[in-house]
């Protein structure tokens, strides 16, 4: 039988209550538990209400109050544009799943140095760094080529797009919307229709003569 989540309560005075412990305790101890790993859950003590979520942007917004934030200011105001945006589930998925990626691979790298120089091997650490350095170039390129392949596919949809309006309004009197080809075809075969032609009397008269 898996075991049950840590439950944390949070009361109206802010204080944290863990009842594992039955104690009280702080982010920093939330924060241990994340690097732990292990799983818990913050919830309102009054109303139930989940706020887990709230509690770890908590503790992330303290962490880039420090020394070293991790994200950029572009950064921040690129993510909080995908707010109401189509896009925002599929970014939040795309984030969690390169994240995953990520830890998954560093927690090979570490099993694998562990292995061979055993535990707390700071070669470990020296190792990930150099796979970093090695990868930043790399996931740039990558990252690079995404965005002119999604740029180019854009623009491709947006033709499309446009070439289906065309299509749905063409029998419509609307301007631009009839093909500069046929304009150009049906203007001589018009001025051909409208040239008189000479009168045949006035030639038959001159024969005679």
């Amino acid at each position: 039988m898996a075991e049950q989540a840590r439950l944390i309560k949070k009361y109206p005075n802010r204080r944290l209550y863990d009842t594992r412990t039955s104690s009280y305790i702080t982010l920093a101890d939330v924060k241990e538990l994340v690097l732990g790993r292990e799983e818990f859950q913050v919830v309102d003590a009054k109303t139930g209400e989940d706020l887990t979520r709230s509690i770890l942007l908590q503790i992330i917004l303290e962490e880039e109050a420090g020394g070293a934030p991790m994200f950029t200011s572009d950064l921040l105001a690129h993510m909080i544009r995908f707010y109401g945006n189509a896009t925002q589930g599929m970014m939040g998925k795309y984030l969690e799943n390169n994240i995953k990626a990520f830890t998954e691979m560093q927690a090979k790298l570490q099993e694998q140095t562990q292995a061979i120089y055993g535990e707390n091997s700071p070669i470990s650490q020296d190792l990930w760094a150099q796979f970093l350095n090695f990868q930043g170039p790399a996931l740039q390129s990558v990252m690079g080529t995404y965005v002119d392949q999604s740029k180019k596919m854009f623009s491709q949809m947006q033709e499309q797009i446009e070439n289906q309006t065309r299509s749905i309004f063409t029998g419509f009197p609307f301007p631009n919307y009839a093909p500069a080809a046929k304009d150009e075809q049906a203007a001589p075969q018009a001025a051909k229709e409208a040239k008189p032609e000479a009168p045949a009397a006035k030639s038959g008269r001159s024969s005679q003569k």
